[in-house]
């Protein structure tokens, strides 16, 4: 689907650039390709306008700093297994990222089935709406945070505030708050926790900033 030209402002294109990012953060683990990413002078610039605003100045220093220490494989295989153990083993030490799992008010931990429920249809019907899909290398239900991140980022050239407004208020800014306590409560090495509240306190932000503007 072509941008609008309506919607496609500068404002908007920067909105799309942190819920590109936020997304991709959570895709998968942090690995050489997207932290040479973010460590181009374009990206470090970026983080550090993000960084002015005072909502977002401390959870993007802890992410600046991490990534000007990630200078080591062993660095990031720590990194990678932080994401692991927080995200993909499914135990009672980890958080699932699947917004199904809040909304529906299922027990993180119950049967698998559960992961391509309700909340997975209704991204897929989005999705096919918008004439998107999940890419066969990641293969996660449609519901996975980072999915509907992207599908925000997506949103945001191309959709009037009000839909937006929906959309962000109900697939993500009613249980990022749950979520990000879970994280901060596992997370030992603190890089996940910075991630997610940054994404709770972005997505607030927006939703106010959409709301008042609707």
């Amino acid at each position: 689907m072509n941008k609008s030209p309506q919607y496609n402002t500068p404002v908007n294109q920067g909105r799309s650039m942190v819920y590109t990012l936020l997304s991709r953060l959570f895709a998968k683990e942090l690995d050489h390709p997207l932290l040479q990413e973010l460590t181009t002078t374009e990206a470090q610039a970026f983080l550090s306008y993000l960084e002015t605003n005072p909502l977002f100045t401390e959870d993007i220093l802890t992410l600046k700093s991490f990534i000007n220490q990630l200078n080591t494989e062993t660095a990031l295989l720590e990194l990678a297994a932080d994401y692991c153990g927080l995200f993909l083993v499914g135990t009672k030490h980890s958080t699932s990222p699947y917004a199904g799992l809040y909304l529906n008010n299922n027990i993180v931990g119950q049967s698998e089935v559960l992961l391509f429920g309700e909340q997975h249809q209704k991204m897929q019907s989005y999705l096919q709406h918008s004439q998107l899909m999940v890419r066969s290398e990641f293969p996660e239900p449609a519901d996975h945070i980072a999915v509907i991140l992207a599908y925000a980022a997506h949103q945001t050239c191309i959709s009037n505030n009000k839909n937006q407004l929906v959309f962000i208020s109900q697939y993500l800014n009613t249980w990022l708050p749950t979520f990000t306590d879970k994280v901060t409560a596992l997370d030992t090495g603190k890089f996940y926790t910075a991630v997610c509240n940054l994404t709770q306190t972005w997505v607030a932000s927006d939703c106010e900033g959409l709301a008042a503007h609707s």
